[in-house]
């Protein structure tokens, strides 16, 4: 990009073609919302010369300017990505390499944030503590005691004297200075938490590929120029370019309110909008523009983090202390009407036995005297029917509940998660890294029918996904030179992992060969279903008959039974001229099966104990997981989930086909005895969920993954897990459990009946 100076004199026979460029220059800077640079003084020239004023780029990256920058993506501007050369020459500006991202030491990711601002956004300023004594004064139950207060000092003084008489209406205004003091104080910290509380929330911890490493980092640390890794169920940290990959669906929704998802490609729809949710696929990005001088950012600086919401247990009772307190009025006026009435018409008593009035001839005095007390009695009635500590007694016990839970691994993202985990009656769970520790590892293989070997590798790869077992196994077992296989083979399409087929596939080209060959891997008999032959341990193709097909389910069985999850290779070589431009796909019969792993991954410690408390406290938990039924099985027995004497009942282990193939009814009749429910699909955990709401349960729900947000969001209450879980299941949940573990969900329950006991004291 050409930079000119700031000043310049140009001849009045290039006056049209200087204005033309300027026209183009201001238009592309009067859509961004940035703020400009001042611009500089221009200097007195002759009416026969122009000035044009030109933006300064900043002196660490002089060939970009940042409010192009800006403009590229949020108006999608194709023609501008052009003019840069495409993203190859956008990164060369923002000295970024595509493969290795950019050195991401202190020095340069400080100038990058100094240029371009840094990855965060102006929050509205926090309420102060006075905000919330005026909300605490404007409490209508507050009016009625401060003004009964007053009535019942001035009557007191004024029938006892100031000695004796500010008792009453005194000892009234320092309680309703203790409530309002403790209110206040009280929604102020919750406030502040609730404003801690999103702060942790809101630090994502991003993939990114600096200096030839992938790493994480804080969604904060984002800068201009950073090469970000998207996967299914991130959410984009920053606006910018797509650079590669496959199958890329993003969610708009959060933007633009439209519930259709956008495919990014690398010519037609490169950009990629902050705030937005990767719906499937994966992909590479180029981060153009960070913090507010994203539309995101530009969003959430408006929004307030109000955390004022109310719990529909503090609803109900404020309804009923709104309740009581109008009856108290209405009895306490009848009462004073009824006591006016006595007393005029004679049929009051003095403490001898003599009317109190006698018409004209009481005594103006005594006549106040007994009005006063009247009024201080009917006023009593309202200061005692009003109970004003209940719902403060609710608002106490949930901050209190909220700071222990976030203590005890959970972090509530809605108040009302409190109250409602108390009321719970059924959890349904996932397996993978809930009740499991979610450490992969490869120790069983079979070559075609034969065992191949039991591994006791001294590396262990903790919080691995299925993937990085597989590829560590690969790799430190069976010695694959991966960076070979990279530079010798050509990815041309993927399909990535679906849980509904429960597989993923890959299309590669050889190098200098005129074949492509489709490899599948996935769930062992979804993949043996695809398969017509296999490979023997000695390399020979054998055909696949049904005798063959049930000697390998015996193998799968065999593996799942020891609690291991089986996974299947299987790969067709397909001809070039099948594989034509734009007819991409990835062939899924008659594939040769390569072999067989079994992964374990061992319970987590504890899991065992905190299945029994939550049983023994009355709540049913019940497993729902994608692995087979006799993985699911294995796994279930060994947590307590499933106890011996129910393994033989039937109905207590089923499929997600079997139970979504049932009638309404049946599923109505028999939803209560599911145990464990294996070869899950989401669509099948929502409609588990649906059934067990119908039937009366208040259920939770556990879940990681982008799939298991509709189950989320349908649930009483969503809990998420905040190591493995994607943004979009974090963001359906009510809760976020951060270690991952089945016994956090046990704690939380713990805390939520802690709630319901609290009141239950003070009432």
């Amino acid at each position: 990009m050409l930079v000119l100076p700031t000043t310049i004199l140009i001849d009045k026979p290039n006056q049209k073609r200087w204005h033309m460029a300027f026209a183009v220059i201001y238009c592309s800077r009067a859509f961004s919302t940035t703020p400009l640079k001042k611009p500089r003084k221009k200097s007195p020239v002759s009416s026969n010369r122009v000035v044009i004023d030109v933006f300064e780029p900043h002196p660490c990256f002089p060939k970009v300017d940042q409010s192009i920058l800006v403009g590229i993506v949020k108006q999608k501007n194709l023609d501008q990505v052009g003019k840069y050369d495409g993203v190859e020459g956008l990164a060369c500006g923002l000295e970024t390499n595509l493969e290795n991202g950019i050195s991401g030491d202190i020095d340069d990711v400080s100038r990058r944030s100094e240029a371009f601002g840094s990855n965060t956004y102006r929050r509205p300023p926090a309420k102060s503590l006075l905000y919330f004594v005026w909300e605490a004064l404007r409490d209508p139950t507050i009016l009625i005691l401060l003004v009964c207060a007053a009535l019942s000092l001035g009557f007191g003084i004024k029938e006892h004297g100031l000695k004796d008489g500010w008792y009453d209406g005194g000892s009234i205004f320092v309680a309703v200075f203790l409530v309002i003091a403790v209110s206040a104080l009280s929604n102020f910290r919750q406030n502040r938490q609730f404003f801690k509380l999103s702060k942790i929330s809101n630090n994502i911890q991003v993939d990114v590929v600096r200096n030839g490493r992938r790493q994480q980092v804080s969604i904060f640390e984002i800068v201009v120029g950073d090469v970000v890794c998207l996967k299914i169920g991130d959410q984009v940290p920053a606006d910018g370019l797509f650079i590669d990959g496959h199958s890329l669906l993003v969610d708009e929704s959060s933007m633009t309110g439209e519930s259709d998802h956008v495919e990014v490609d690398l010519t037609q729809n490169p950009f990629l909008f902050s705030g937005t949710k990767v719906a499937d696929g994966f992909g590479r990005m180029l981060v153009t523009s960070v913090g507010m001088n994203t539309t995101w950012g530009e969003m959430m600086s408006t929004i307030s983090n109000d955390s004022n919401e109310q719990t529909p247990l503090q609803s109900r009772l404020n309804t009923l202390t709104s309740s009581i307190g109008k009856v108290g009025l209405l009895v306490a006026f009848l009462v004073l009407v009824v006591l006016l009435i006595r007393y005029f018409t004679g049929n009051t008593k003095d403490e001898n036995g003599n009317k109190e009035y006698t018409g004209s001839k009481t005594n103006v005095d005594d006549i106040i005297n007994s009005v006063v007390a009247i009024i201080a009695a009917a006023v009593t009635i309202v200061v005692v029917a009003i109970p004003e500590g209940l719902p403060l007694a609710v608002t106490l016990t949930l901050a209190y509940s909220m700071k222990r839970m976030m203590s005890d691994n959970a972090m509530v993202r809605k108040l009302s998660a409190c109250e409602t985990m108390g009321s719970a009656t059924t959890i349904c769970t996932d397996k993978t890294g809930t009740l499991t520790l979610n450490q992969m590892k490869v120790t069983k293989f079979w070559l075609g029918q034969d065992f191949v070997n039991e591994h006791g590798s001294e590396f262990e790869f903790s919080g691995s996904p299925t993937e990085k077992a597989i590829l560590s196994w690969a790799i430190l077992e069976l010695n694959m030179d991966m960076a070979g296989l990279k530079q010798s083979c050509e990815i041309v399409h993927v399909e990535a992992f679906n849980s509904t087929k429960k597989r993923s596939g890959v299309l590669m080209r050889k190098k200098g060969e005129n074949t492509t060959n489709v490899h599948w891997k996935g769930a062992a008999e979804m993949v043996l279903a695809m398969c017509s032959n296999y490979y023997d341990v000695s390399g020979n193709i054998k055909g696949l008959d049904d005798s063959e097909r049930k000697k390998f389910d015996q193998i799968i069985q065999g593996m799942a039974a020891s609690s291991l999850r089986c996974i299947a290779f299987a790969h067709k070589r397909v001809p070039e001229q099948e594989n034509e431009e734009g007819k991409m796909h990835l062939e899924e019969k008659c594939l040769t099966l390569l072999g067989l792993v079994g992964l374990k991954d061992p319970c987590r410690p504890g899991v065992k104990k905190a299945v029994e408390e939550c049983q023994y406290a009355g709540v049913n938990v019940k497993m729902i997981t994608g692995d087979n039924i006799f993985t699911a099985r294995a796994i279930a027995t060994e947590c307590g989930i499933l106890k011996p004497n129910q393994e033989m009942e039937s109905g207590a282990v089923v499929e997600g086909v079997e139970f979504r193939n049932y009638t309404p009814e049946e599923r109505m009749e028999k939803v209560e005895k599911i145990c464990v429910m294996a070869r899950s699909s989401p669509f099948d955990k929502l409609l588990m969920v649906q059934c067990l709401r119908q039937k009366g349960h208040v259920v939770a729900v556990t879940g990681d993954g982008t799939n298991d947000a509709p189950a989320l969001k349908e649930a009483d209450i969503g809990l998420s897990m905040g190591t493995q879980g994607t943004e979009v299941a974090k963001e359906s949940s009510d809760i976020v459990i951060l270690d991952d573990n089945f016994g956090s969900v046990a704690t939380v329950l713990g805390w939520g009946r802690c709630v319901y006991t609290n009141i239950q004291k003070f009432i």
